[in-house]
């Protein structure tokens, strides 16, 4: 085995350009989870939910942040999972990037199946067998194509998401001020009345929290495909610098347009809060329109889900952590064979959401329930580790460096650990904590048993841990740190 990624170039392509860094960092957080879900959160936080939303959109910007610090210096298409490796050894680096690969595919099943059930209700003549299908085929093919290809499809996406939420907003704060036709101001009778700003106290703005947190999910992303530009360094730190106040801008900005125009008591689990404000201001159709977005951020999801998936076990082939035959790539620099592994697993894991939904997959959906902020504590304390590292051995790839370093990070997993406990304490929220450790649990034992097994066979430590970590070093033309160690093995092309 070797010990470090090879300082040689990424053998995937470079197609992703700044915009599509760009859009992936604004639209990859914007999906179904702010469209429908949050009319859950308003139902447990009233208007307080404006704060639920600031608390985790904080927490959610310090992980980008870490993230494209740690990127910036160090871009690998195994972004987090290279880092924890980097930080804090073999086993940390196995168990994220394996964890992270099985959260997207079974993610990509629930995707799969709510892009489904819409389009069934538009054209009923097509089973919702048949929509699966459908939307497995074409993103798959489009994985399989050159990377420019997902690059497009994912900055069309995120360009309707972005457009939907501005166009929403600026229709809220028309009418809002009451400058919409047949509209008068408002006021602020939505945000102190029934109850008041916070009808149910702070612990309502707690279960705000839980309920909105993992809205965040897909941060992670752009991190990933950095890999894959053309100036890895330069290009994650300006996609991170440009969404990460943005993307708090859209969530915390539509949540005070939809309270202050809507009674907080109107919103309804499980019903889009966005079609309640459309409806009452008078857009025709608002339900249906509400159901193009959420199809097409569901659609965004599932292709975003597949290429990240597929890149986590391409990395995790290059460093032994995975079967070697997922090494291969095109021509063009696409691993195919990383692409067809992922998406293997996500369609066994949309047959049994349909065959299953309350039962199999249900279990499996609630092991990886929590599994995000595993992931994101190992991104954190992977920064703590390496920062001080990269400060010491190469200052000058830092170009975008953590606000508040080391407090913040500290105070993002205290954030994070507070989040555990609270959804231990929640009946409703309690089980995926418990099946997700459960499965973190089993991924660790493996990463340790291979460690012990390595152990073993050498005769000596482990192969790789905290001291032998890669230092970061002059970046190669995919922005690869240099390193003095040997290189990994060699990636095969069809």
């Amino acid at each position: 085995m070797h010990d470090s990624p090879a300082s040689e170039p990424e053998p995937l392509s470079h197609g992703l350009k700044q915009r599509h860094l760009t859009m992936l960092g604004l639209g990859g957080v914007i999906g179904a989870g702010l469209f429908v879900g949050s009319g859950a959160g308003i139902a447990v936080a009233g208007p307080g939910i404006v704060v639920s939303y600031l608390i985790a959109g904080a927490l959610a910007m310090l992980i980008m942040r870490m993230l494209g610090e740690m990127s910036a210096a160090m871009p690998a298409s195994g972004a987090f999972s290279v880092h924890a490796e980097r930080a804090l050894g073999r086993w940390a680096g196995f168990s994220v990037g394996w964890l992270y690969w099985f959260l997207l595919v079974v993610v990509l099943a629930v995707e799969a199946t709510g892009a489904a059930r819409i389009a069934h209700g538009w054209v009923p003549g097509v089973p919702q067998w048949g929509w699966v299908l459908l939307f497995m085929v074409v993103f798959t093919a489009t994985n399989l194509a050159a990377v420019k290809n997902f690059g497009e499809f994912e900055f069309w996406f995120a360009a309707l998401k972005v457009g939907a939420i501005v166009l929403f907003l600026l229709l809220g704060v028309l009418a809002i001020t009451g400058r919409l036709p047949d509209t008068d101001p408002v006021g602020l009778a939505n945000l102190t009345g029934q109850g008041g700003f916070l009808p149910h106290g702070w612990s309502g703005v707690v279960s705000g929290v839980l309920a909105v947190v993992f809205a965040f999910g897909g941060l992670e992303v752009v991190t990933i495909a950095a890999a894959e530009s053309d100036d890895p360094a330069r290009n994650v730190a300006r996609a991170v610098r440009s969404a990460v106040w943005r993307i708090l801008l859209f969530y915390v900005g539509s949540m005070l347009v939809i309270v202050t125009l809507l009674p907080w008591t109107a919103m309804k689990p499980g019903e889009s809060p966005y079609v309640a404000v459309l409806d009452a201001i008078g857009v025709p159709a608002a339900g249906q329109v509400m159901n193009v977005v959420v199809f097409v951020a569901l659609l965004s999801a599932l292709n975003a889900n597949l290429y990240g998936s597929s890149r986590m076990v391409f990395s995790l082939a290059e460093r032994d952590e995975a079967p070697k035959g997922l090494l291969r790539v095109s021509g063009g620099g696409v691993p195919r064979r990383a692409v067809l592994a992922s998406v293997a697993f996500g369609f066994v894991s949309v047959l049994l959401n349909l065959k299953w939904p309350d039962s199999v997959f249900l279990y499996m959906l609630n092991a990886v329930g929590a599994v995000l902020l595993f992931v994101w504590a190992l991104i954190a304390v992977s920064q703590l580790r390496l920062r001080r590292r990269i400060e010491r051995e190469a200052p000058e790839t830092l170009t975008l460096r953590m606000w508040g370093f080391p407090w913040l990070t500290w105070a993002a997993l205290a954030g994070m650990a507070a989040v555990l406990v609270l959804m231990l304490l929640d009946d409703g929220a309690r089980p995926q904590v418990l099946w997700s450790a459960g499965a973190t649990a089993a991924v660790l034992a493996v990463a340790w048993a291979r460690e012990l097994r390595a152990r073993r066979t050498a005769g000596r430590g482990p192969e790789r841990g905290p001291a032998s970590a890669v230092s970061p070093g002059p970046s190669g033309p995919a922005g690869e740190p240099g390193s003095s160690a040997p290189a990994g093995p060699s990636t095969k092309r069809n």
